[in-house]
């Protein structure tokens, strides 16, 4: 199995704090962030990582293998987040000399930014919380 390069995020939430074999004292503030459309999960943490490993990998197959996720449902979250944005997240090709690959779109590039600038604020929101 390939070891996952270094910098790259964990794909694997730590353990909620409620669960936390040394909880905090007194009252946590805490949070996930995720974005849905008409009711349907449009992006959250995870498709995130999945939309940075395909454009690593330049392979749905490779990126889900990489969150050690399986193929099936790596395929459905981008059919899901390619039918809700306004244009395709990700471009798939077919043939040529190096084979299937997939890519990000510029939409992809900027669903991907704009979540992750939004992940970033809602944190800095927590921690401001605590002080």
């Amino acid at each position: 199995m390939k070891k996952q390069p270094t910098g790259m995020p964990k794909f694997r939430p730590k353990k909620p704090l409620r669960l936390s074999r040394h909880p905090e004292p007194g009252y946590v503030v805490g949070g996930r962030v995720w974005l849905a459309k008409d009711g349907e999960l449009y992006m959250g943490w995870g498709r995130a990582i999945l939309l940075e490993r395909i454009e690593q990998y330049g392979s749905i197959a490779a990126a889900a293998r990489s969150m050690q996720l399986g193929y099936r449902n790596a395929w459905l979250w981008v059919r899901a987040m390619n039918r809700l944005a306004p244009v395709p997240l990700v471009e798939k090709t077919t043939g040529g000399p190096g084979g299937r690959h997939s890519r990000l779109t510029e939409e992809g590039y900027k669903a991907l930014r704009e979540y992750k600038e939004l992940r970033t604020r809602f944190q800095d929101f927590l921690s401001a919380e605590k002080e």
